[in-house]
């Protein structure tokens, strides 16, 4: 019997055996200053266990990135909006370029309309090297809020 395993990237929960690989993941330098280094995603998603969905982005046997979706939070902390998105985001520098970006974008798309989710909301830091290309391409669009600094993207998941 043969197994067919299939091509392509694929998420990864991260445990043990993968542990070494995410926080090894690393984005340019010139990006360091609008994304978050994975080992403190990981305590974060230590600390947040029922809201944080922590993925190793795996192609064939290659670590590329890490993703970190969170799922139904308080945004304004008074119950009144709850919100599910993308909460991190790295794509190894020498991986950029290749798709994974949109892969993670969409695995954590698919993960929000299986939990019954409609929208997809995301923050970014503005600036030369930051990723507001990169989502704006992906069809999010700003909602005029500002979260710690950074824009509020959301994206309907029609």
């Amino acid at each position: 019997m043969t197994t067919i395993i299939a091509a392509g990237p694929r998420l990864e929960e991260i445990t043990p055996a993968n542990l070494d690989a995410a926080v090894g993941i690393q984005v340019r330098p010139d990006q360091e200053f609008a994304v978050t280094p994975v080992v403190k995603s990981l305590a974060e998603a230590y600390v947040h266990p029922g809201t944080a969905w922590p993925r190793l982005i795996v192609d064939e046997d290659r670590p590329v990135g890490f993703v970190m979706a969170f799922f139904d939070i308080d945004w304004n902390l008074d119950g009144t909006v709850i919100r599910s998105g993308l909460w991190r985001l790295n794509i190894a520098a020498d991986q950029q370029g290749r798709g994974y970006g949109r892969f993670a974008v969409e695995s954590v798309a698919a993960e929000i309309r299986r939990r019954g989710g409609k929208e997809l909301y995301v923050t970014w830091h503005e600036g030369e090297s930051g990723p507001a290309e990169f989502y704006l391409g992906l069809g999010f669009r700003p909602n005029g809020e500002l979260s710690e600094g950074e824009t509020v993207g959301v994206l309907e998941l029609s």
